[in-house]
This record gives C-alpha cells, sequence and structure tokens, in this order.
C-alpha cells in the first residue's frame, strides 16, 4: 500500500514540478501557471468526499488500479497538449484519478495497519515519498526532452496499478470489508470540523510553496533550474521524514499535542522561508517541510476517530477536500506576485499556521476505534492515556 500511494502521489508533485516549465516554454504568467495547480485541485476537492461518502457504502478495492492509470494519464499528457485549456482539462482528469483513490486506499491501509500510528505513518510516508520524488523525475524527464516528453510520466502510473492490485490481493478481506460495518463509537463533528479548518490552514501554505517555492528560490540565491528544483525537492524529502517522526512522536507523546507543536513551529519557519535571504533558505524550506508534514498522517487517523461511523467521508475530507482547496488559493497567489512581487505574495503564507494552531486549541484525543477500523495495538495509545475513561485534553 505504501509503494502505491508512492506512485500515486507523484503526480500530485509533478503538477507543481512542471509549473517553472509551463512558465519557460510556454511563458505562462505566474496566474496561468497558479491556474494549472487549480485544475488539478478544484475537481479533485469536489469529488474526493463523494468517494469517501461511496466507500463508507461499498467496498471498492478495484478503484485503487484504475485511479493510479487515471492519475497518471492526466500528466502524462499535460506536456503535449496544444491549448492551455486542454492542459487545463487533462490535469483535472489526474485530479479525479487522485481524488479517487485516496478514501479507499486509506480504508484499507487503516485495516491491515490495525489502527496503528506507525501502521498509518508508513502508508503516508509512501505518498509523501512520491511527492519527494516527483521534481526529480520530472526535472529527469522534460530538462532531456522537453514537455513533449511528458508521456514518459506515464511509467509510475503503471507501477502503481500493478502494486495496489497486488496489495489487495494481499489484503484480503481487510480490503474486502466495507465501511458500513463501523457500528460503535459517536461521530464528533464538531472536533471534525475545527480540525478540518487547520488542515486548509495547513493546505493553503503547502500548496502555495509547492507551486511557487521553485521560482521564489532561484529568485532570492541567483541559482538556476537545478537550484529550483532542489528546493521542491528539499519540501518534499523533508516531508517524507516528516511523516514517520509523527507516528513515533504521536505514540511517546500523543497525537493532539504533536499536531499543535508542529503548527507552530511552521509558523517560525515559513517566516524565515520567506524573510531569509542567500542560501539559508534551504534550511528553512526543510524546518517547514517537517513543520506540515510531522501532522500529516495524524490528522488522518485524528479525522477517522472523530467520525468512527464514517470512516471512509473522514478519510475524503482530510486527505481530499481540506487538502485540495489549497489548490484554490494558488491563482490568488500567482495574481498577487504579478501585480507585485513573489515575496510579498508568499508573506501572507506566515499567518496561516498560526491560525490553524488556534482552531486546535483544546481539542481533544477522539476515542480509540472500534474493531471495525482495527483495534489499536496498546503501546500505540500515548502515554497518560491508558485509561477507559473519557480522553483527556492534549497540551496547552
Amino acid at each position: 500500500m505504501s509503494l502505491g500511494h508512492a506512485c500515486v502521489d507523484v503526480y500530485q508533485g509533478a503538477v507543481a514540478a512542471l509549473v517553472p516549465h509551463f512558465v519557460a516554454e510556454r511563458a505562462y504568467s505566474y496566474a496561468a501557471a497558479s491556474g494549472v495547480v487549480l485544475a488539478a485541485s478544484l475537481l479533485s476537492s469536489l469529488v474526493q468526499p463523494l468517494f469517501g461518502v461511496l466507500t463508507d457504502r461499498w467496498a471498492m478495492p478495484w478503484l485503487l488500479p484504475l485511479s493510479a492509470l487515471t492519475a497518471g494519464g492526466g500528466v502524462a499528457l499535460s506536456g503535449v497538449t496544444g491549448s492551455y485549456a486542454l492542459t487545463l482539462a487533462v490535469v483535472a482528469v489526474s485530479g479525479v484519478g487522485v481524488a479517487a483513490y485516496h478514501p479507499e486506499a486509506a480504508r484499507v491501509a487503516r485495516a491491515v495497519a490495525r489502527g496503528r500510528h506507525t501502521g498509518m505513518s508508513w502508508f503516508s510516508f509512501g505518498g509523501n515519498a512520491g511527492f519527494a520524488l516527483a521534481p526529480l523525475l520530472v526535472f529527469a524527464v522534460v530538462a532531456t526532452g522537453g514537455l513533449r516528453a511528458s508521456p514518459l510520466l506515464v511509467v509510475p502510473a503503471l507501477a502503481g496499478a500493478a502494486l495496489c492490485a497486488a496489495a489487495v490481493r494481499s489484503a484480503g478481506s481487510g480490503a474486502e470489508g466495507g465501511g458500513t460495518s463501523v457500528t460503535q463509537g459517536r461521530d464528533d463533528w464538531a472536533s471534525f470540523v475545527r480540525m478540518s479548518g487547520a488542515v486548509v490552514c495547513r493546505s493553503v501554505v503547502f500548496v502555495g510553496l509547492s507551486a511557487f517555492v521553485s521560482l521564489y528560490v532561484r529568485e532570492r540565491t541567483g541559482g538556476g533550474e537545478a537550484a529550483g528544483t532542489a528546493a521542491l525537492f528539499v519540501l518534499y524529502a523533508g516531508g517524507a521524514v516528516g511523516t514517520l517522526a509523527g507516528g513515533r512522536l504521536a505514540e511517546r507523546y500523543g497525537r493532539m499535542a504533536v499536531v499543535r507543536r508542529s503548527y507552530a513551529l511552521t509558523v517560525l519557519a515559513v517566516a524565515g522561508l520567506v524573510l531569509v535571504p542567500g542560501p539559508p533558505v534551504y534550511l528553512f524550506v526543510a524546518l517547514t517541510s517537517a513543520g506540515l508534514y510531522v501532522p500529516f498522517s495524524l490528522h488522518i487517523t485524528l479525522g477517522q476517530d472523530f467520525l468512527p461511523r464514517r470512516v471512509g467521508t473522514a478519510s475524503g475530507v482530510t486527505l481530499g477536500l481540506t487538502v485540495s482547496v489549497g489548490g484554490l488559493a494558488a491563482p490568488a497567489i500567482g495574481a498577487l506576485a504579478d501585480a507585485t512581487s513573489l515575496r510579498t505574495a508568499l508573506l501572507p503564507l506566515i499567518a496561516l499556521p498560526a491560525l490553524g494552531r488556534l482552531l486546535l486549541c483544546r481539542l481533544r484525543e477522539p476515542a480509540p476505534p472500534g474493531p471495525a477500523a482495527g483495534r489499536a495495538d496498546p503501546r500505540d495509545r500515548p502515554h497518560g492515556d491508558r485509561g477507559s475513561g473519557p480522553a483527556r485534553v492534549e497540551g496547552r
């Protein structure tokens, strides 16, 4: 499941990695280039919760390989389309493939991980590793053959489809059990909405930086295309490490405490990225990556535990709507950059993690999942939270 996730999420990272090439080869403005990011995010953000609702009603493991092929096919065609409108269309199709994959994949992964934070962090690690590899893959393909070589980008989709099919066969009954078997627990919509608001804030920061950090670092350091690709790689690669760290830290300190502290770190890291000149910008890109990604897998399990009767819906929202909605802000960032400067356009991103931290204040650690989600190993319960009574309020 982790390897298949990597192959699918290559295509989320690939869209942002293609932006500098669209600017260079097709003379797209910042606003037009960010419109490509919006195309990948908008339709995806709308349909992913719908796939989550369907996953709650029926098991659809066959959707995993199909969605991998759809995600890859759209990105592979983006470099050979003859018009801006067609480019937007094929990237949007890729976004639908990504949207179809995540709710069902998160359900199957949670089942085979038996609810353990470390298991879900490995699943999330795969997706973030795919993000990290996307800039290198795009650079290797497009730098040698230009945008016309983009059909080669379909290769990870073929591998992902095979891996997903193999994972579903191995998962057996865990993959076949539908979301309707979750009968225990109470849905806490108020807490879920507050956490989702925080994830939206994270999403805007992440998508904004994904679209423009490559161009911004080239501008700030005076480097070339390789310097920008390196910055995007650091943003994504640090996330792969941060996701695994998040699972370990949650076992020791509790999920909510780790999530809150990660948002606080992100405020300082984004400020350094935007305001500190020269090569140290790479250090702040890495710190930003850690702050954004340490809570990534924890968002998924928290959402599923806040809505134990609607695991697919929770996955569709936390992995889809709240994440993809960041793409809606990308054109605004691009338009502001065209009107002022890229640095000015990125300044508002400093405030968003602070807003997310405020939304997380005094949220309770949700009750552990019921049997249908796979009861967690007692070792995965946060220290000091092993009793059978109501979950305590974590942190500050």
